[in-house]
């Protein structure tokens, strides 16, 4: 019997798809909830929210701005398909969450909440990294791109770029600019 085939084989295949969906949706969920609660509480201002952004620096009004990013970040990642606006999401989530760390170090405001937006990005990472096909930018446009535009497939031969391991696709490609 082929091993790769197996019983085992194939059972070991179908844990690992179970345990990957299950860490992707963990971490999804986890991120969700913190994007839409957290965005409803910034958009309404809650009396414990404010101080915190006002020491910060913050003007109130970037509560409400914030906040509205939040909620659709939050509402992105669980629409099905349109994979590329998920993309937009997991980017707004990080640039949120780092960009706090980066204001309470700055400011020395609260750091023990460095570790909570620490776990945070460390979870839309992962929710990123875990997520399945589906959900997942194609890549064929880009490179059908670049195949299609002579002068980029020669900016990458001759800069060094990997252009003659990158595939027959942008090789020709060059051929047929060479040509012209």
């Amino acid at each position: 019997m082929d091993t790769l085939t197996g019983p085992s084989a194939i059972a070991s295949r179908y844990r690992s798809m179970r345990w990957r969906s299950a860490g992707y949706w963990l971490a999804t969920v986890l991120v969700v909830a913190e994007l839409g609660l957290g965005g409803v509480w910034d958009i309404t201002r809650i009396p414990s929210v404010r101080p915190v952004v006002a020491q910060l620096g913050y003007p109130s009004y970037f509560l409400v701005l914030l906040g509205s990013w939040k909620v659709l970040g939050a509402v992105a990642l669980l629409v099905p398909r349109r994979a590329l606006l998920k993309e937009w999401a997991y980017a707004g989530a990080c640039f949120t969450y780092t960009g706090a760390i980066a204001s309470h170090l700055a400011t020395g405001y609260a750091l023990g909440e460095v570790g909570v937006l620490a776990l945070l990005t460390a979870l839309t990472v992962l929710s990123w990294a875990l997520r399945p096909p589906s959900r997942r930018t194609s890549t064929a446009p880009l490179a059908a791109a670049v195949r299609d535009t002579p002068g980029v497939a020669q900016a990458l031969s001759v800069t060094g770029h990997g252009a003659a391991s990158a595939g027959p696709a942008i090789a020709d490609a060059d051929a047929r600019w060479k040509e012209r």
